[in-house]
């Protein structure tokens, strides 16, 4: 007989098996879409010395005041519009508020430089409202010169506070009424609940909406420059076709890379430490206040004048320019379903890329997957020419290797990749899989680990707790980064331009090509094209998200953090 005691049996690990293949399959994916990225990182490693010093002694400290006061600007402009008219529509009842809750989305649908050139046109000292005024009041009368930095964060404001805006109502629906009435019972008025209570809750997805619409407005070059704004972007093209050295553009891109990490830093700084957990699964939405008298009528009025000039107007003004009948063209169907194509594949594709990331990461033990996501999402904050760039090296190469190989085999070769859909598609998912990861990530991080680990103390494996459980819970989030990416490829031109094969051309191309010679009017049917386009897919966002009843688990009850309904007990 044994005499050794007998060893009790060991309780069931819930940590994360080390071997597990979802951080791996995140670094993987995420290697591969920052590899563009680096490629433009690394060419701060050889700078070339004589166009520095020729910045350095004339534009390089305007480039940076002016980038660092359109973040600000724009900061502050898309957090305060994006957040108060969440705030509003989600916790008041007034005149039209069903209707202006998907209607404050719109704007999203509309190119920032289309917007631009409206307002340029009609607010410009040769435009309609300036020539009114001095008709009216006198030549000597005064008006805001709209080509200005104001203009600038004015329009970006308007078309970018979407980001926000959609990201705290989902937030502030996500509030039960038991902790925001638990802040009423401690004696709090009504605006100190909103600071003390629902602020706190909402800030992740607040700082989220935010980084994405200044990785927007970095990004941005179309806008700043028909307002002749000077920033990065701006010298990045004037390097790239005035000098014609891609090699200068590529370092100057580089800088933006510290603008970005920046904004990352930012983000975490503004979401905190804190972790915000509802804990009640059956918890009741909080109920909507009801204004009464002028304060009705002046939220009414607010949204409204919100709607009305930052899609209602523009869209009008392009309406007008096509009733003259220029620029129509029989091949817009056609332009319309490759714009299509490649805005929902690159949307799922984005889609599926955020969940294995966040995923990954999620259950990562280490920094270098959460490094290398990092890396990856940078791709927002650069311009699609650089980014198509990067992704035309990476291109070339493999296509010389995959042609060194056939060759050895007596097989003939070619390009396969470069000039490719498959290669533009892929400049896409770079340039936008921030867009879905820090959606996915917004949602995925609310998510209480107590779920995770009582999954596990089940026996369910990783890919069944993201199955059963995850995936249930970001649906609304999933299909919100979904439209954004799909809304964004159509509005994206420059790595369009640089990366689209031979003849293959899209809505954006056409503007491109109109504005390019000013043909304004010419340019207004595939603009609104792509309005168009746009729209339906943000209403089916707001519809998506609009909270259902919660259910409640079969069980103990657990915590819960999500747009989305509780998991359906088991029939």
């Amino acid at each position: 007989m044994d005499p050794s005691p007998a060893r009790p049996l060991a309780a069931p690990a819930l940590p994360w098996p080390r071997r597990d293949p979802w951080p791996v399959a995140a670094g993987a994916v995420a290697l591969l879409v920052a590899t563009p990225i680096l490629v433009v990182a690394s060419s701060l490693a050889t700078p070339s010395v004589e166009v520095w010093r020729h910045l350095w002694e004339t534009q390089l400290g305007e480039l940076v005041r002016n980038t660092l006061a359109l973040i600000v600007g724009v900061g502050l402009g898309v957090a305060v519009v994006g957040t108060g008219l969440a705030w509003l529509v989600t916790m008041y009842r007034f005149p039209g508020r069903g209707l202006f809750e998907w209607l404050l989305i719109l704007p999203l649908a509309i190119p920032a430089y289309v917007i631009g050139f409206v307002f340029l046109a009609l607010f410009d000292y040769a435009g309609p409202v300036q020539g009114g005024l001095r008709a009216l009041l006198g030549p000597g009368v005064w008006f805001p010169e709209i080509a200005s930095y104001p203009g600038v964060v004015l329009v970006m404001t308007l078309v970018l506070y979407p980001y926000v805006y959609m990201l705290a109502r989902a937030a502030f629906l996500e509030q039960s009424e038991a902790a925001l009435e638990a802040a009423r019972a401690l004696g709090a008025p009504p605006r100190q609940v909103f600071w003390r209570a629902a602020l706190p809750l909402a800030r992740p997805s607040i700082a989220a909406g935010m980084t994405l619409a200044l990785m927007e407005a970095l990004a941005d070059f179309g806008t700043v420059a028909i307002f002749n704004y000077s920033t990065f972007t701006v010298a990045i093209y004037r390097v790239w076709f005035g000098l014609f050295d891609r090699q200068a553009a590529t370092e100057l891109a580089g800088l933006l890379l510290v603008f970005t990490l920046g904004l990352y830093l930012l983000e975490r700084a503004l979401r905190g430490h804190a972790r915000f957990y509802q804990r009640d699964g059956g918890a009741r939405p909080a109920p909507r206040t009801r204004l009464r008298g002028w304060r009705a009528w002046a939220a009414s009025g607010l949204a409204a004048l919100v709607v009305g000039v930052a899609f209602v107007l523009p869209v009008a003004q392009l309406l007008a320019w096509v009733a003259t009948g220029a620029g129509q063209d029989e091949r817009y169907p056609q332009f319309l379903a490759n714009t299509l194509t490649v805005a929902a594949v690159t949307a799922f594709l984005a889609v599926v890329a955020a969940v294995v990331v966040a995923y990954g990461v999620r259950l990562s033990r280490g920094r270098v997957v959460d490094l290398l996501a990092r890396i990856a999402s940078m791709g927002y904050a650069l311009p699609g020419s650089v980014i198509a760039v990067g992704v035309l090296a990476l291109l070339v190469g493999l296509d010389h290797a995959v042609g060194g190989l056939l060759g050895r085999l007596g097989a003939p070769g070619g390009l396969f990749l470069t000039g490719s859909i498959v290669g533009l598609v892929f400049a896409y998912l770079v340039r936008f899989l921030a867009v879905s990861c820090q959606t996915v990530e917004a949602s995925l991080v609310k998510i209480t680990p107590g779920m995770d680990m009582a999954a596990r103390s089940l026996g369910v494996r990783p890919w069944g707790v993201l199955r059963r459980v995850h995936l249930p819970l970001l649906r609304p989030g999933l299909g919100t980064a979904a439209i954004l990416v799909f809304v964004d490829v159509m509005k994206e031109m420059p790595a369009t331009l640089l990366l689209r094969p031979f003849g293959y051309e899209t809505l954006a191309i056409r503007v491109w090509q109109f504005t390019s010679e000013s043909l304004w009017e010419a340019a207004a049917l595939p603009a609104l094209t792509i309005v168009a386009a746009g729209v339906l897919p943000v209403v089916v966002v707001v519809r998506s998200s609009a909270r259902p009843p919660t259910q409640r688990i079969a069980g103990p009850r657990t915590g819960l953090v999500g747009t989305e309904p509780l998991l359906r007990p088991p029939e």
